[in-house]
């Protein structure tokens, strides 16, 4: 029952020797068991595990000593029958193709994005502006309130003061203005080709909810007098304007295929024989 030698083949005779069967392991695990048994239950116990014992090792030992004893099994070779149930093998041709796609496939020119800023920089400014006629500040209220974290004595001005006209506030945020929504813009145009279905939905509510619920939360570390004097409601209006209008901006812009199926080579602009095509002779 248990091997002791490694397994022979007999090629002529056809035949496999192995190791030959024996309970005798059996019996002396057995006897071993009601050895240390019987030191808890009986003495008796205990020699009727001491016989079996040596009743095991000896006829274990004849098995084994001086020659293993083997039996030959006989040997029925049977060639495996490979089947399968489809009739051929598909096989895809991507030796000119990526392996896998990086989406999106196509996107938009770093001038959809300049356009997009610079249309919704110009409906912000406007809704801006409304804000300050309504609110009977004026139309130099949320000019200089955008560069208030600028002038040190702006924390103790008065609303007043604040919606004063100044030629240094608007010379600042102007740029601040501008700068900001360019980069805004450029943002749009890396993300609407990623949701092509819907992109007014994300670039006119999504996107502008989620910067003004940001700047929510670090308005008072930025621009202090600004936190202070805020509208959201007008401020949140104002982002959703820019949003739409530079959504619809972008979006209307043509799309340029990503580089991403051509060889390294030829994005790095690396002159490489059989990957670029041949320059004119002429």
């Amino acid at each position: 029952m248990i091997p002791t030698s490694a397994t022979t083949t007999t090629k002529d005779s056809g035949t496999l020797e192995l190791p030959a069967p024996t309970a005798w392991p059996l019996v002396l695990a057995f006897g071993t068991t009601l050895a240390f048994a019987g030191l808890v239950t009986s003495e008796s116990v205990s020699v009727l595990g001491g016989v079996l014992v040596i009743a095991g090792a000896v006829g274990w030992f004849r098995n084994v000593l001086p020659h293993e004893a083997h039996e030959s099994v006989p040997v029925m070779p049977e060639e495996p029958a490979i089947a399968t149930t489809r009739r051929d093998v598909a096989r895809l041709e991507v030796a000119d193709q990526p392996k896998r796609a990086w989406l999106p496939l196509e996107t938009y020119p770093v001038s959809a994005g300049i356009k997009g800023g610079l249309a919704g920089s110009v409906v912000m400014a406007a809704l801006a502006m409304l804000y300050g006629l309504i609110s009977g500040n004026g139309i130099w209220y949320p000019v200089n309130l955008l560069v208030a974290g600028f002038f040190p004595g702006a924390v103790n001005a008065t609303t007043v003061q604040i919606a004063e006209f100044r030629v240094s506030a608007l010379l600042l945020a102007i740029p601040v203005h501008l700068i900001t929504s360019l980069l805004v813009g450029l943002l749009y145009g890396v993300m609407l080709p990623m949701f092509p279905r819907r992109p007014i939905f994300l670039g006119g509510l999504i996107a502008p909810i989620m910067w003004s619920g940001l700047l929510y939360t670090t308005l008072d570390i930025i621009n202090p007098v600004m936190n202070e004097r805020i509208d959201w409601l007008w401020f949140v209006l104002s982002q959703v304007g820019f949003g739409v209008v530079a959504g619809l901006v972008v979006s209307r812009q043509e799309r340029i295929r990503t580089y991403q199926g051509l060889p390294f080579a030829v994005r790095a602009g690396i002159e490489a024989p059989g990957v670029m095509r041949e320059k004119d002779k002429e």
